[in-house]
């Protein structure tokens, strides 16, 4: 993707249904950390910015630890989070000798070595980058089953709603953020549950007695049901309890993505299959999806099962997941960016004329490599027909016989890109100074005035890095023709759910529709939907009103304008933008639906909210995000 969007977020999550002698016999002390070290990195593209790790020893002695954190901000942060737990093993190795192998001495003396693990890998799309950012986050109480770890993928669209019940509830929240109130929501409710549990017990049981009852009793789907009615968002929520108990609990639309594991050993849970597969070495048919508005939920004694904790809905899966943001090496998500790539080569050859001998095919590296190998795929099919034609129909469609059975299409990599440059480019004040040589170009391989380039991205959400960088170096191989493809449709709404595309002023299809308005004088409409989108703060069932606006024009027109507008000033090349439909977007992905950015159907009502508060930020010249 050339316009760098950011994304929220990874989980991993590890239990250990075994005593930990079993694992120390069988596979040595490390087994757990590198697993978990495994799930962590094979998901560092889902967040760079920080990555954190718990651990919680079960049935640890009183007097001794059974919480271990670690966060970090590092370059690489899973590195540096296990290195530092690294030490802490080989430190108890020389310190314990051969005790280093009995788990009693292990628990007691070692950190990180419980037979719970959660792990987090963040992507800071708002708010301070900050170490007290990076999940996962800790609910201290000295009754151990009080005690509550969160990590998170989330976003919740009714921040201020949650922040209020909260306060109804007694709390004093020290944030209003989404982390904070998610887990502060959670931990209220299992403090009742726990309270429940003793006053249930306290007049038949010693008090120590009775926090061995609660840890073995406690009911996580009853507090769950009761801590995420009001949620509105997409989500996946991880917890352990101090006790060992632990949930991941999903939003009842299924945007999030969340996947698990288990055999008699472990049960394993991660944002995506391909981290379970590498780490456990199984089948992808041994990996499960938790399945919407349920919570897989593991007690202290291992036992686990999906439990429904709010009313599924339609499932509305993020079809961005799909386009760019999960591991491509996931078999099903591999023939989806390949689908996409295929599907886009009508359009291809209606914007070059069938002229594919002067035609060069490429890709803006790297993330688009797979969407690529699928549209030359469709472009080798139209070639295999076209000879069928002469060999078997003998309908020559060419002057040249030979020519077409001996013709290839003609791939090059055009543009690359400087990863490391890309580093030194921190603030915003010197980003479009420097934007321009994060790309290298190849030169000498393009035909001058004669060729056409065709380059494909995996979606185009802003345009800037197109017009600032990309096409300006294009433009100086002298082509007769750049075509730039959008392996994604336009993207014209606002994310709420976990992505960082928020502001709708940096879309460039919505400049383009703005422009199209102006363009033809009826500013009347910009205003007319801004007091729609005023007055929709009342309703309780409200509407997209900004639909309004992008159905004055067609797909086609908005993308003629998103060419205009990209365009540097001084290219000499034509230039056209060419975008995937939204119908072939669901033929390419019919199993993950959630495309709001695209259509504008969002799946929950604090969306749609979302979206008409965006627009009214924008004509108020508002920069805050709407949620």
């Amino acid at each position: 993707m050339s316009d760098t969007i950011l994304h929220e977020c990874g989980i991993a999550l590890i239990r250990l249904r075994k005593p930990l002698s079993y694992y120390i016999e069988k596979y040595g002390t490390s087994y757990a950390m590198n697993k978990m070290y495994i799930l962590m990195e094979k998901q560092h593209n889902r967040g760079q910015d920080g990555a954190g790790v718990a651990n919680i020893k079960i049935d640890q002695k009183p007097g001794f630890r059974y919480i271990s954190r670690y966060r970090s901000m590092k370059s690489q942060p899973v590195a540096d989070l296990f290195t530092k737990i690294s030490k802490k093993y080989k430190k108890g190795q020389k310190k314990g000798g051969e005790l280093y192998r009995d788990e009693q001495w292990l628990k007691e003396n070692v950190a990180f070595t419980g037979e719970l693990w959660l792990g987090h890998l963040r992507y800071g799309t708002h708010g301070h980058n900050s170490i007290e950012n990076v999940h996962p986050f800790l609910r201290q109480n000295n009754w151990r089953s009080r005690n509550l770890v969160m990590a998170g993928n989330f976003n919740m669209t009714n921040v201020d709603e949650l922040f209020d019940i909260l306060v109804g509830l007694g709390q004093h929240p020290k944030e209003k953020v989404d982390t904070v109130t998610v887990m502060e929501k959670i931990g209220h409710f299992l403090d009742e549950e726990v309270q429940s549990l003793f006053t249930q017990y306290k007049d038949k049981f010693t008090s120590p007695e009775i926090s061995d009852i609660i840890e073995n009793e406690i009911d996580l789907q009853r507090v769950l049901k009761r801590a995420c009615r009001d949620f509105d968002g997409g989500y996946t929520m991880a917890g352990l309890t101090g006790s060992g108990s632990a949930f991941v609990v999903r939003d009842p639309s299924g945007i999030r993505p969340a996947y698990y594991y288990a055999d008699d050993e472990v049960v394993v849970v991660a944002s995506e299959k391909p981290a379970i597969k590498t780490a456990f070495n199984i089948e992808y048919s041994q990996i499960e999806e938790i399945n919407p508005g349920h919570g897989l939920i593991i007690t202290k004694s291992g036992d686990f099962a999906q439990h429904p904790i709010i009313q599924q809905q339609e499932k509305r899966s993020c079809s961005f997941e799909r386009i760019y943001f999960s591991r491509g090496t996931d078999p099903e998500i591999y023939k989806e960016r390949k689908s996409l790539g295929r599907l886009l080569v009508p359009q291809i050859f209606k914007s070059i004329n069938s002229d594919l001998k002067n035609t060069i095919f490429s890709y803006i590296p790297n993330t688009a490599e797979t969407s690529f190998l699928g549209m030359m795929g469709g472009v080798e099919d139209f070639l295999v027909s076209k000879q069928k034609d002469i060999i078997i129909d003998k309908k020559p469609s060419v002057d040249s016989h030979e020519e077409l059975l001996s013709f290839r299409p003609r791939v090059e990599k055009i543009v690359l890109k400087d990863a490391k440059l890309r580093t030194f480019i921190a603030d915003d004040e010197h980003r479009g100074d420097l934007v321009a040589h994060v790309y290298d170009t190849t030169y000498e391989v393009v035909n001058k005035g004669k060729d056409t380039l065709v380059v494909i991205d995996d979606s185009i959400v802003r345009g800037t890095t197109l017009e600032r960088s990309i096409l300006r170096m294009l433009d100086r191989l002298n082509p007769k023709k750049i075509v730039v493809l959008s392996s994604a449709p336009q993207i014209r709404f606002p994310d709420c759910y976990g992505i960082d595309m928020s502001r709708m002023g940096d879309f460039v299809a919505f400049r383009a529709m703005i422009q199209l308005i102006k363009d033809q004088g009826r500013d009347y409409l910009l205003g007319e939907v801004y007091e729609q989108c005023l007055q929709s703060e009342n309703e309780s069932d409200p509407q997209n009103y900004v639909k309004r606006l992008y159905d004055q024009f067609t797909y086609e027109e908005i993308s003629d304008k998103i060419t205009d507008i990209v365009r540097p000033e001084g290219m000499k090349a034509e230039l056209q933008v060419v975008f995937q439909t939204i119908e072939n977007l669901r033929k390419a992905i019919p199993n993950h639906t959630g495309d709001w950015y695209f259509t504008g159907d969002y799946p929950t009502i604090g969306g749609t909210r979302v979206v008409n508060r965006a627009y009214v930020n924008y004509m108020e010249g508002k920069l805050a995000r709407a949620y």
